[in-house]
């Protein structure tokens, strides 16, 4: 049986609240996008776990939280109605609820968001719920990428090991002189550090330096973390200092 893939668009990031300007550029399957059980060719698409109306609170447990899911944006910014297919899945919403933490070592670590915060999330992370009429997403700290308190992307406040990297532009042309169509140029894997997070946690919970620094100019793997595009149409990638190979100088 044929795999169907969509690609999604853009996830707009303007005011935070409709996210204008940000754009993930990874693979999205199908069955994420749907949140009524269907059927699509012998695929059954399940829909999120609805919770019944005489339950009005939720308490994630441990080192998870409840975010609020941003809406899918309907139309485009020109206005144009948009189907269902070509609507891009939200990346981001508002944190809603906290778990109590989580134990490394003897010490009890205290979540790094808190409710209120404004977030981006990793695409394929957590478990769909509706609660009280809107969507939302359970999921552990570790698949929140980072905060983002205003309208661009380059403000994000990356968590634990990630970091935020402007993406390097694609060379206009070849070694010997000719022009490269936008087809033919090869995306980079280099780009200039402009963000770390804090940094991950030791046996004891303590936090553990990361191994590049803001300003670095880095090569990293080709296939990691989540792509995103700026206001302005600068490249940006969030991903975890590990998928970092190497510090160009």
């Amino acid at each position: 049986m044929a795999t169907t893939q969509l690609t999604a668009s853009s996830i707009s990031v303007k005011g935070f609240a409709s996210f204008e300007g940000l754009r993930s550029t990874t693979t999205v399957n199908v069955a994420s996008l749907k949140q009524n059980s269907r059927s699509f060719r012998g695929l059954i698409i399940k829909a999120a776990t609805v919770v019944a109306p005489k339950y009005t609170s939720l308490k994630p447990l441990g080192d998870r939280v409840l975010v609020k899911i941003k809406t899918v944006e309907e139309k485009t910014v020109g206005g144009i109605l948009l189907p269902t297919t070509a609507q891009s899945k939200s990346q981001g919403g508002e944190v809603v609820a906290v778990g109590e933490g989580s134990s490394v070592g003897k010490n009890q670590v205290d979540i790094s968001v808190k409710t209120g915060n404004q977030v981006v999330y990793s695409k394929y992370a957590g478990t769909e719920v509706e609660f009280n009429g809107s969507n939302h997403l359970i999921l552990k700290e570790d698949d929140i990428v980072g905060i983002l308190e205003t309208d661009e992307i380059k403000d994000l406040q990356p968590l634990n090991d990630r970091v935020l990297i402007k993406v390097a532009e694609a060379e206009e042309k070849t070694a010997g002189g000719l022009l490269l169509t936008e087809a033919s140029k090869e995306k980079p894997s280099i780009g200039t550090v402009i963000a770390v997070g804090p940094g991950p946690l030791d046996e004891e919970g303590n936090r553990k330096s990361l191994s590049v620094s803001t300003g670095n100019t880095v090569l990293y793997s080709k296939y990691a973390g989540s792509e995103f595009k700026g206001a302005d149409g600068s490249e940006y990638i969030a991903l975890r200092a590990s998928d970092v190979m190497a510090v160009l100088s």
